[in-house]
């Protein structure tokens, strides 16, 4: 991941839970970097019960092969986990009864000396999820014992004193946490502690899998979340090892699949230990290997500052380690906030931060700042939903097959999007709190809005069918988790709302054709908002307009009542866009828990995340964050009328019909202009991202800094793949004509030159940046034509070559295009305040 980035909001809190992921305490002498042929070694792996498992004969599973989609050079992400020849029919936990045919997924740190090549049970996350037949510990028959676990055991005595294995939990520190040890005589006995629940994993933390079943065919696949030290110390995974100052490698870890049958360890059914030796020795596992955790810049490395645009994250956790070692390098400390700040700052002529943004500063007047556009990204909305029929009669046999499998498709238009942003279904707001407002009086009487979008006839209209058989009951589906704080991103959102006359009719507060209304307080029209004045859209933040709140009850009811809730504590706000792909990745929909009374002071608790074959979260993300969390995307409606989700190909369409702002320095994907329109396969939120600074900077030696920065993020850096230095998932490389208007930027940056006053850029890398040449084109004739294909593209070279795109957004259109162009998204005055 990447070396010395700190994210330190300066503005509205943001925390860029990857940046922060990867902070070390000191600084670690860079090794060699990963050469740009190491992105091949990042393939699926695949292990099979016939070749792995320590008691084949006896194999719950003996077809069983698991495929994992990479196993090196990985951070805090998640992947895939696949899987075939799995036995079915799977069965669901049932009380004491922990399934049948199911696998269990987790990681370990420690090799098994006994078994070289297989990881050591006692280095497990696991545990940590509690429940039958997925703890560590538990009471057994003294006849069901495997010797391998008598080291373990503690004898019992009788029913009183029943006979008890617990398999510990060996930290990567030395660290260990038992509940079985010997007494002063060497006896084994049974200690309080608690094995499961402990300073190194609990059911808030583990990304272990307790019960994932299979498909008819014995088949299904998970995202899996990966923990590196950072989220699991105990762990340790992706722990730096270093000689010296040399760093050497890193703390391997593995990832474990136990295939649990109908009945294991003395028993007819699975209600123990998958850690026990009967169940364990039937594990698959393959070893994980991670790039370095921590800062990859020699000690005393310059550290100078960028702020802005959290679209940038993943690309500059990739670049940083390179960057240093170039002639000007350094290690650059993001502070994610509000590009809108970052950008006036930018614009001053002392010492700021180089500012990333998707739009211009000011355009009411004129705009000191000079524009490299370094990424194609965008906003996204993430979801993570199985499928869940309803237990009624009359729903076909092959949606009741699909049970516990995630869905993985969701259309959504501006007015859904509108719906989710403005709290207007019924399980958005809380519980027990007076909800007339949006016509709902009790169960039998909801009124016109649906309780999730998952009942909204809006949203069954345009989805696959399987949709209107879901039971899916959850505030997460209700609403979308959304960030604090103000960004372009927010901006982008909003203004795809508004581009569509029945988004805007519906926050008008006009119904839509089912009936369904806008929560008031959301409206724009200031006859319907309660406050008098209405919303304005589009916006740079998402607020939770609605002061509804649940009464606390405590004081009339100090044995059973609880404490009040409003509106954000029923619906957290997420710390960032990335945490919003991790949240949806373990589908933790920060759901309220129940009222602790005991605790001092007395709080609401939080709901643990949900349980595979159970889960139900959507959030905003971006594409970048979404790759790395592996995050299902929905499609949205474009401007042309079809459903398209975010890759490669579909950015690039989108980047091939971006026309210029009202600062033609700055293109963006015009939702209302005709190429917008014209380009049937565009992703609409995709989003440019620009490096933006006054040339007339006082500082030279800063600006040659962050000249470099834009030169090698455009020529290098958009290499795209897996290793160290590259353009990694989620982004779409940018044309050649941009990379040819940075280049030239980063030449006047260097010089500190103004950019309409042609110059002798001397031995500077230089293109054309002095020309005056204006010229004009009619956006029709540019479109955009590609594919709707997978995020991971395929290497290209050092400055792409994607076709169309080329010849899509001439030079001269970034350059010297009059402002003349009023383009609703972009066509505005950056302001500070909204109602």
């Amino acid at each position: 991941m990447f070396s010395n980035i700190v994210v330190r909001s300066t503005v509205v809190g943001l925390t860029v839970g990857s940046l922060t992921a990867m902070i070390a305490a000191t600084a670690i002498v860079a090794s060699t970097p990963q050469p740009a042929s190491a992105a091949a070694a990042a393939l699926p792996v695949t292990v099979t019960a016939a070749e792995y498992d320590l008691d084949y004969a006896n194999a719950p599973m003996p077809d069983l092969a698991v495929t994992v989609s990479q196993t090196t050079d990985l951070v805090k992400q998640g992947i895939t986990v696949s899987w075939t020849g799995a036995t079915a029919p799977s069965t669901e936990p049932q009380g004491v009864d922990g399934g049948s045919n199911f696998l269990q997924i987790f990681q370990c740190w420690g090799e098994d000396p006994e078994n070289p090549g297989h990881p050591d049970r006692t280095t497990c996350q696991y545990g940590g999820l509690v429940g039958s037949a997925s703890t560590r510990d538990g009471n057994v028959d003294a006849e069901d014992v495997h010797p391998n676990d008598v080291e373990y055991t503690a004898p019992g005595s009788g029913f009183v004193n029943p006979t008890h294995t617990s398999i510990p939990f060996r930290a990567v520190s030395g660290e260990v946490v038992e509940s079985v040890v010997p007494d002063a005589n060497g006896i084994l006995r049974k200690v309080d502690v608690d094995v499961n629940t402990n300073q190194f994993f609990t059911r808030f933390t583990t990304n272990e899998v307790k019960w994932v079943g299979s498909g008819s065919d014995g088949s299904n696949s998970i995202k899996f979340e990966i923990q590196t030290v950072m989220e699991a110390s105990g762990l340790g995974c992706g722990t730096p090892r270093y000689e010296g100052s040399v760093l050497t490698s890193t703390q391997d870890c593995w990832l474990v699949v136990i295939p649990r049958g109908t009945g294991d360890n003395g028993e007819d059914y699975i209600t123990r230990s998958g850690l026990f030796w009967d169940s364990w020795q039937h594990h698959l596992a393959v070893k994980l290997t991670f790039k370095p955790v921590g800062v990859r810049c020699e000690i005393g490395t310059a550290e100078k500052q960028i702020a802005g645009s959290e679209l940038m994250t993943q690309a500059i956790a990739s670049w940083q380690p390179q960057l240093c070692l170039q002639e000007n390098g350094a290690a650059f400390v993001v502070n994610a906030g509000s590009e809108e700040d970052a950008a006036y700052k930018a614009s001053l002529t002392e010492p700021n931060p180089l500012a990333l943004t998707s739009r211009p500063h000011d355009t009411t007047a004129d705009d000191a700042n000079v524009y490299a556009p370094i990424a194609v990204s965008g906003a996204s909305i993430v979801f993570n939903i199985d499928h869940r029929s309803r237990p009624v009669q009359g729903i076909p046999a092959d949606v009741i097959a699909k049970d516990t499998t995630p869905i993985t498709q969701m259309n959504l238009t501006p007015r859904l999007v509108a719906k989710l942003l403005t709290a207007s279904y019924i399980s958005a707001l809380p519980s027990g709190a007076d909800l007339t407002h949006i016509g709902y009086e009790n169960v039998d009487n909801p009124g016109p809005n649906a309780f999730n979008i998952t009942k909204d006839p809006d949203f069954l209209a345009i989805n696959d069918a399987v949709w209107e058989f879901q039971n899916i009951n959850s505030p997460s589906v209700a609403d979308v988790l959304v960030p604090t704080g103000r960004s372009d991103l927010a901006w982008t959102i909003w203004s795809y709302v508004m581009s569509d006359a029945d988004a805007r009719a519906f926050l008008n507060g006009e119904p839509d054709p089912w009936g369904m209304r806008v929560n008031p307080w959301y409206s724009s029209n200031s006859s319907v908002n309660p406050t008098g004045v209405g919303k304005t859209y589009p916006r740079d933040d998402f607020p939770k307009a609605d002061p509804v709140e649940k009464p606390s009850t405590v004081e009339s009811n100090p044995d059973n009542g609880t404490g009040p809730v409003n509106l954000v504590t029923w619906r957290a706000y997420t710390s960032d866009f990335e945490s919003g792909a991790y949240y949806t990745l373990r589908s933790d929909g920060l759901i309220l828990g129940e009222w602790q009374r005991a605790a001092n002071p007395a709080k609401w608790g939080k709901q643990a995340k949900d349980l595979i074959g159970s889960q139900k979260v959507i959030a905003l993300s971006t594409t970048g964050s979404a790759s790395k969390y592996q995050t299902l995307n929905a499609s949205l409606r474009n401007p042309a009328g079809n459903f398209v989700a975010p890759s490669t190909a579909s950015m690039s369409a989108a980047t091939a019909a971006m026309t210029p702002t009202i600062n033609s320095a700055v293109v963006g994907f015009a939702f209302d202009s005709t190429a917008a329109r014209s380009a049937a396969n565009a992703y609409p939120l995709t989003m440019p991202v620009y490096a933006a600074l006054n040339p007339l900077m006082q500082d030279a030696p800063l600006r040659a800094i962050y000249a470099d920065f834009i030169r090698y993020a455009v020529q290098s850096g958009q290499v795209p793949g897996s290793s160290i230095g590259s353009l990694p998932d989620g982004y779409a490389p940018i044309p050649a004509t941009w990379v040819s208007q940075s280049m030239n930027s980063a030449s006047a940056i260097q010089a500190g030159i103004k950019p309409t006053a042609p110059v002798n850029l001397g031995s500077l890398p230089q293109g054309n940046y002095g020309s005056s040449t204006t010229e004009t084109q009619d956006d029709s004739t540019v479109t955009g034509t590609g594919e709707v294909t997978s995020l991971k593209s395929e290497p290209t070279a050092a400055d792409p070559n994607i076709g169309a795109l080329a010849g899509a957004v001439p030079l001269s259109l970034l350059t010297g295009l009059a402002s003349g162009f009023a383009v609703p998204l972009f066509t505005r005055s950056r302001k500070r305040a909204e109602p």
